[in-house]
């Protein structure tokens, strides 16, 4: 059953991995974790193609197959500049740096880096390298629709500047726990960013992640916000 109804699909490859098709075909992979990823559907660990990477910081449960897909697509990555770096060392060609505030158009879209409050550090060979600020995306489609991918973050005064500058449609906010935010802070971002409906992520992957969209559905529903949880199951497109 359509939810938005607004032409594009979104479908959810397990703990924050997203892929994006919008009404012009124009598909997009959200922090990209695949490979080892258990709640990767198996027929969904290969891609075939991508218009472009949204990479929102450098841990590997987001970053692990960034390399890979990038080079053997050719896809831009739309990145922290530090981490524009570290793929480059890695043979990555098609970086489209950016930072915090600041908007570009890469595959017909226009994303905008808006913060988050995390770390970002890539592992490599047993060293962390700085993989620049932790961030979040605000996606902006061809009609005008605003997607807020936030990343992983906690609960922040920023939620009500992305609400009320870019004032997303659609919000995916991380829901775990232990490691972002958990259920209560997630309802009350929700309230700042003020999106009509939530697709929670970053939870169910581990043991350490508790936080459920149930959990986050009652805390809505004690701050009175009419907002709408989206349950996506893995592998399962949302329309």
């Amino acid at each position: 059953m359509p939810v938005w109804n607004r032409g594009f699909t979104l479908t959810w490859l397990g703990h924050s991995t997203f892929e994006l098709v919008t009404s012009k075909g124009t598909v997009v992979l959200f922090d990209p974790w695949l490979t080892g990823n258990p709640k990767c559907p198996e027929a969904r660990r290969e891609v075939r193609r991508l218009d472009a990477i949204a990479l929102s910081h450098a841990h590997g449960d987001h970053s692990a197959d960034v390399v890979a897909l990038a080079k053997r697509l050719g896809c831009p990555v739309v990145c922290a500049y530090e981490a524009s770096l570290f793929l480059a060392s890695k043979g990555v060609t098609t970086c489209a740096p950016m930072g915090k505030g600041g908007t570009q158009v890469v595959a017909g879209l226009a994303f905008t880096m808006v913060h988050a409050t995390h770390s970002s550090g890539f592992e490599d060979g047993g060293a962390i390298v700085y993989g620049g600020g932790e961030a979040g995306f605000v996606v902006t489609l061809e009609d005008g629709f605003r997607i807020y991918y936030a990343g992983d973050t906690g609960p922040m005064a920023d939620m009500a500047v992305i609400g009320e500058l870019y004032a997303p449609d659609l919000a995916l906010l991380p829901i775990g726990d232990h490691f972002t935010m958990g259920p209560r802070e997630a309802a009350w971002a929700a309230g700042k960013v003020g999106a009509k409906w939530v697709v929670p992520m970053h939870w169910g992957t581990f043991a350490r992640l508790t936080g459920t969209p149930d959990a986050l559905r009652a805390e809505l529903k004690r701050r009175g916000l009419p907002v709408e949880v989206v349950t996506a199951e893995p592998g399962v497109a949302l329309s």
